[in-house]
């Protein structure tokens, strides 16, 4: 079943499964994770912690980038930041 995600055109394409994330934003657009639902008492997405960066061109998770380095790398070991994209599902601009 087709879903349509809204994302900014400026945001780059989306990796394929393992590579790199480079911020596409298409993952979080789609579903909120553990710590978004946790955080925002939202199980569905988008995830209200997306927040889309316009002078870097690129989507971050606002719950990573929150608080202090204590946080910063609790919340990134918690939704794996930096571990690949682990989004399967394509993507395709409309």
């Amino acid at each position: 079943m087709a879903r349509l995600i809204r994302l900014e055109a400026a945001a780059p394409a989306k990796p394929a499964a393992g590579a790199d994330c480079n911020g596409c934003g298409a993952c979080c657009a789609l579903v909120t994770c553990p710590l978004g639902r946790l955080r925002f008492l939202r199980v569905r997405g988008p995830c209200p912690g997306l927040r889309w960066d316009p002078a870097a061109a690129r989507y971050f998770c606002g719950l990573v980038e929150a608080g202090g380095p204590w946080r910063r790398r609790l919340a990134g070991r918690w939704i794996a930041a930096g571990s690949g994209c682990d989004m399967t599902d394509d993507v395709e601009p409309c």
